[in-house]
Protein backbone atom coordinates (compact mmCIF):
# COMPACT_ATOMS: atom_id res chain seq x y z
CA UNK A 1 0.00 0.00 0.00
CA UNK A 2 1.30 3.43 -0.94
CA UNK A 3 1.24 5.22 2.38
CA UNK A 4 1.33 8.78 3.48
CA UNK A 5 0.86 8.62 7.24
CA UNK A 6 0.24 11.07 10.03
CA UNK A 7 2.55 10.85 13.01
CA UNK A 8 -0.05 9.00 15.06
CA UNK A 9 -0.13 6.30 12.37
CA UNK A 10 -3.90 6.33 12.19
CA UNK A 11 -4.33 8.09 8.82
CA UNK A 12 -3.02 6.40 5.67
CA UNK A 13 -3.47 7.22 2.00
CA UNK A 14 -3.74 4.30 -0.38
CA UNK A 15 -4.14 3.84 -4.10
CA UNK A 16 -7.75 3.55 -5.21
CA UNK A 17 -9.71 2.94 -8.38
CA UNK A 18 -13.06 2.08 -9.91
CA UNK A 19 -13.44 -0.72 -7.35
CA UNK A 20 -13.85 2.05 -4.76
CA UNK A 21 -16.98 3.43 -6.45
CA UNK A 22 -19.34 2.39 -3.61
CA UNK A 23 -17.01 3.96 -1.02
CA UNK A 24 -16.68 7.22 -2.96
CA UNK A 25 -20.43 7.41 -3.61
CA UNK A 26 -21.08 6.95 0.12
CA UNK A 27 -18.68 9.82 0.87
CA UNK A 28 -20.39 12.04 -1.69
CA UNK A 29 -23.82 11.09 -0.32
CA UNK A 30 -22.66 12.01 3.19
CA UNK A 31 -21.39 15.38 1.93
CA UNK A 32 -24.71 16.10 0.19
CA UNK A 33 -26.63 15.29 3.38
CA UNK A 34 -24.25 17.38 5.50
CA UNK A 35 -24.44 20.40 3.17
CA UNK A 36 -28.22 20.13 2.86
CA UNK A 37 -28.66 19.93 6.64
CA UNK A 38 -26.73 23.20 6.89
CA UNK A 39 -28.87 24.97 4.29
CA UNK A 40 -26.14 24.84 1.63
CA UNK A 41 -27.53 22.65 -1.18
CA UNK A 42 -26.10 24.79 -3.97
CA UNK A 43 -22.90 22.79 -4.35
CA UNK A 44 -24.26 19.33 -5.11
CA UNK A 45 -28.04 19.54 -4.67
CA UNK A 46 -30.15 17.61 -2.18
CA UNK A 47 -30.37 14.18 -3.80
CA UNK A 48 -27.71 11.57 -2.98
CA UNK A 49 -25.19 10.96 -5.77
CA UNK A 50 -25.87 7.22 -5.53
CA UNK A 51 -29.50 7.72 -6.61
CA UNK A 52 -28.64 9.73 -9.76
CA UNK A 53 -27.53 7.45 -12.62
CA UNK A 54 -25.81 10.27 -14.53
CA UNK A 55 -23.82 11.27 -11.44
CA UNK A 56 -22.86 7.66 -10.75
CA UNK A 57 -21.60 7.42 -14.33
CA UNK A 58 -19.56 10.62 -13.99
CA UNK A 59 -18.00 9.46 -10.72
CA UNK A 60 -17.21 6.04 -12.25
CA UNK A 61 -15.62 7.75 -15.27
CA UNK A 62 -13.58 10.01 -12.99
CA UNK A 63 -12.30 7.04 -10.99
CA UNK A 64 -11.42 5.19 -14.21
CA UNK A 65 -9.52 8.07 -15.83
CA UNK A 66 -7.61 9.69 -12.94
CA UNK A 67 -5.13 8.90 -10.20
CA UNK A 68 -7.31 7.93 -7.23
CA UNK A 69 -6.28 8.03 -3.60
CA UNK A 70 -8.34 6.97 -0.60
CA UNK A 71 -7.58 8.28 2.89
CA UNK A 72 -8.23 5.73 5.63
CA UNK A 73 -8.36 6.38 9.35
CA UNK A 74 -7.78 3.21 11.35
CA UNK A 75 -8.47 1.31 8.12
CA UNK A 76 -11.83 3.00 7.45
CA UNK A 77 -12.17 5.17 4.31
CA UNK A 78 -12.68 8.82 5.29
CA UNK A 79 -11.73 10.80 2.18
CA UNK A 80 -10.82 10.61 -1.47
CA UNK A 81 -8.83 12.60 -3.99
CA UNK A 82 -8.56 12.25 -7.75
CA UNK A 83 -5.79 13.85 -9.80
CA UNK A 84 -5.48 14.35 -13.55
CA UNK A 85 -3.01 16.02 -15.93
CA UNK A 86 -5.76 18.33 -17.18
CA UNK A 87 -8.86 20.01 -15.77
CA UNK A 88 -12.48 19.02 -16.24
CA UNK A 89 -14.04 20.04 -19.56
CA UNK A 90 -15.58 23.24 -18.17
CA UNK A 91 -12.20 24.70 -17.08
CA UNK A 92 -9.59 25.97 -19.54
CA UNK A 93 -6.22 24.20 -19.40
CA UNK A 94 -3.46 26.23 -17.75
CA UNK A 95 -1.24 26.47 -20.84
CA UNK A 96 1.60 24.72 -18.97
CA UNK A 97 1.99 21.30 -17.37
CA UNK A 98 -0.36 20.94 -14.42
CA UNK A 99 -1.90 18.46 -12.04
CA UNK A 100 -5.58 19.07 -11.47
CA UNK A 101 -7.60 17.99 -8.43
CA UNK A 102 -10.77 16.62 -10.03
CA UNK A 103 -12.41 15.47 -6.79
CA UNK A 104 -11.73 16.00 -3.11
CA UNK A 105 -14.35 14.84 -0.64
CA UNK A 106 -14.33 13.70 2.95
CA UNK A 107 -16.85 11.43 4.61
CA UNK A 108 -18.98 13.68 6.78
CA UNK A 109 -20.23 10.68 8.77
CA UNK A 110 -16.69 10.24 10.09
CA UNK A 111 -15.41 13.81 10.19
CA UNK A 112 -11.73 13.25 10.95
CA UNK A 113 -9.92 16.60 11.25
CA UNK A 114 -7.16 17.16 8.72
CA UNK A 115 -8.15 14.56 6.12
CA UNK A 116 -8.68 17.10 3.33
CA UNK A 117 -5.41 18.84 4.19
CA UNK A 118 -3.56 15.49 4.19
CA UNK A 119 -4.97 14.63 0.75
CA UNK A 120 -4.02 18.06 -0.62
CA UNK A 121 -0.51 17.68 0.84
CA UNK A 122 -0.30 14.34 -0.96
CA UNK A 123 -1.42 16.10 -4.18
CA UNK A 124 1.35 18.69 -3.78
CA UNK A 125 3.97 15.98 -3.22
CA UNK A 126 2.72 14.01 -6.23
CA UNK A 127 2.77 17.13 -8.40
CA UNK A 128 6.41 17.80 -7.43
CA UNK A 129 7.29 14.11 -7.95
CA UNK A 130 6.02 14.41 -11.53
CA UNK A 131 8.28 17.43 -12.06
CA UNK A 132 5.28 19.75 -12.37
CA UNK A 133 5.07 23.10 -10.58
CA UNK A 134 1.35 23.86 -10.92
CA UNK A 135 -1.42 22.21 -8.87
CA UNK A 136 -4.93 23.46 -9.62
CA UNK A 137 -8.45 22.79 -8.38
CA UNK A 138 -11.90 24.12 -9.10
CA UNK A 139 -14.71 24.37 -6.61
CA UNK A 140 -18.17 25.69 -5.89
CA UNK A 141 -17.99 29.44 -5.28
CA UNK A 142 -21.56 30.12 -4.18
CA UNK A 143 -23.33 30.45 -0.86
CA UNK A 144 -21.00 31.76 1.83
CA UNK A 145 -17.72 31.17 -0.04
CA UNK A 146 -16.46 28.74 2.61
CA UNK A 147 -15.09 26.25 0.10
CA UNK A 148 -13.01 28.90 -1.68
CA UNK A 149 -11.79 30.09 1.75
CA UNK A 150 -10.86 26.49 2.64
CA UNK A 151 -8.65 26.13 -0.43
CA UNK A 152 -7.09 29.55 0.22
CA UNK A 153 -6.24 28.29 3.70
CA UNK A 154 -4.50 25.33 2.05
CA UNK A 155 -2.20 27.64 0.08
CA UNK A 156 -4.20 27.99 -3.13
CA UNK A 157 -4.72 31.35 -4.85
CA UNK A 158 -7.96 32.11 -6.72
CA UNK A 159 -7.53 32.69 -10.45
CA UNK A 160 -10.50 32.71 -12.81
CA UNK A 161 -14.19 32.23 -12.10
CA UNK A 162 -16.61 30.31 -14.32
CA UNK A 163 -20.23 29.17 -14.49
CA UNK A 164 -21.77 25.87 -15.45
CA UNK A 165 -25.41 26.87 -15.94
CA UNK A 166 -26.28 28.67 -12.70
CA UNK A 167 -23.50 26.93 -10.73
CA UNK A 168 -20.73 29.44 -9.84
CA UNK A 169 -17.21 28.07 -9.83
CA UNK A 170 -13.75 29.22 -8.87
CA UNK A 171 -10.41 27.93 -10.15
CA UNK A 172 -7.52 28.10 -7.68
CA UNK A 173 -3.86 27.29 -8.11
CA UNK A 174 -0.85 26.52 -5.98
CA UNK A 175 2.79 26.55 -7.04
CA UNK A 176 4.52 23.56 -5.48
CA UNK A 177 8.01 23.67 -7.01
Amino acid sequence: MEISQREDGRLAIRKGGVEDLPVVLAMLDSAVAWLTARGRPGQWGTEPFSTRPASVGKVRGNLASTTVRIAEYDGIPVGTLTLAPRPSEYVEPAGEPEVFVRLLVTDRRRAVPGVGAALLAYAARETRRQGVDLLRVDCYAGDDGRLVAYYRGQGFVPTETFRVGDWPGQVLERRVG
